[in-house]
């Protein structure tokens, strides 16, 4: 996956700091309930890590990018951000929230934070793949748009349900619920052991190795 790169002081960043500074100044002069230097600078330091985090999200996906989750989301000490391209922005959880209601997509990455740099550690596009390879293998569809549900645990961490659009509206048409919901949804978790984000088998009990390529069907051109 490829790294992130943004500036290091962007306009909100350099506003929150100067914020801060200046509050600091007049503490000493004001009367009356007044937050402490410390809660100034808690303030400050949420807005930096709330722009550096919007920054890093659009610099993933896109100015239409939407932060669900932030923070040790797979309780592995380090810094990530679940984003996603919504179909449409009024659709889905917030980032405050530990579980999701569906939220419909085009794409979603999860990024990381380590010695100061952000990478993409799993991306959902037409593919679900993490470093390594394709999620599932050749199972792995080739769709445009897909449903996502996550739950914050807080013993196992993030875990992402990941459903193609048009096999779920046929299934939800049909009414279907049991002749394939379980193979046609994607469920991917922090695999502790291999230190990156895979998916489960069909039973739940154990992770499913990447497939490094997927093989490419030879088009035929009339």
């Amino acid at each position: 996956m490829r790294g992130l790169t943004m500036r290091n002081r962007t306009p909100r960043t350099v506003i929150a700091v100067l914020s801060w500074m200046l509050a600091l100044a007049f503490w000493g002069c004001q009367t009356g309930e007044q937050q402490t230097p410390a809660e100034l600078k808690a303030v400050a330091d949420r807005a930096i890590a709330e722009d550096e985090t919007r920054a890093v999200a659009e610099a993933a996906l896109g100015k239409g990018a939407k932060v669900l989750a932030h923070g040790e989301l797979a309780l592995n000490g380090l810094e990530q951000v679940l984003v996603v391209n919504p179909f449409s922005t009024g659709a889905g959880a917030n980032s405050e929230a530990a579980n999701s209601s569906p939220i419909f997509i085009t794409r979603a990455a999860v990024l990381e934070k380590e010695n100061g740099k952000w990478s993409q550690i799993l991306v959902c596009d037409e593919h679900l793949k993490n470093p390594y390879g394709y999620l599932r293998g050749s199972l792995a569809p080739r769709d445009t748009g897909w449903r996502l549900e996550f739950t914050q645990d807080l013993k196992k961490g993030l875990e992402m349900k990941f459903t193609p659009v048009d096999r779920f509206d046929a299934i939800h048409e049909n009414g279907d619920q049991n002749s394939g919901q379980k193979s046609l949804r994607f469920d991917v978790r922090w695999n502790q052991s291999a230190k990156r984000y895979q998916s489960f088998d069909e039973p739940h009990e154990r992770y499913v190795s990447e497939v490094p390529t997927l093989e490419t069907p030879q088009s035929i051109l009339k």
